[in-house]
């Protein structure tokens, strides 16, 4: 039966299966995170938590049922392959650590900026158009722009403050 043409391929569905238990793990983890926290912000992150949680039961269900009937397997194919955009991951690990390494010094905004623009530029086939990186650039800082006034201004998170952040408080006592 197996050998059957007219039977389709399973899918490799073990690579689909890495974020959503990411995120299992990421939900545990800040449970565990907020336990001292205000109860006002441990219902909201319970409530939000609990839904990410139940749906992501309801996909790693579904995958399973999928593998158990044979038209799914827990191979990671796509995730791994193909070998022409490995090194753009690699680079894009790179510029994931850089973030995290560079946050202190750079601040919220610039980092924000430099991850997301290098990161379009890697992923882009347009090498060297000067278009598209005034694109990306534009992108790139319109983003970072946004998480500045939402995250720092409106809600007043404590990132860490680099050149811009200074420089808008000194300008505007933001």
């Amino acid at each position: 039966m197996a050998d059957d043409p007219r039977e389709e391929p399973s899918r490799a569905a073990g690579g689909d299966l890495v974020l959503p238990i990411a995120a299992m793990a990421f939900t545990t983890y800040y449970f565990w995170s907020i336990w001292d926290s205000p109860w006002e912000a441990q219902v909201a992150a319970f409530l939000i938590g609990s839904i990410l949680m139940f749906l992501i039961a309801i996909f790693l269900l579904r995958t399973f049922r999928e593998v158990i009937t044979g038209r799914a397997n827990l191979g990671l194919g796509p995730l791994i392959g193909p070998s022409w955009i490995t090194p753009r991951r690699l680079v894009l690990l790179g510029l994931t650590l850089g973030y995290a390494i560079g946050l202190d010094w750079l601040g919220f905004t610039l980092t924000s900026f430099l991850f997301l623009f290098l990161g379009m530029v890697t992923l882009s086939e347009a090498r060297g158009e000067l278009r598209a990186f005034l694109h990306y650039g534009t992108i790139a800082a319109l983003l970072s722009l946004a998480g500045w006034l939402l995250f720092i201004v409106a809600f007043d998170t404590r990132f860490p403050a680099g050149p811009f952040e200074r420089l808008m408080e000194a300008m505007f006592g933001l």
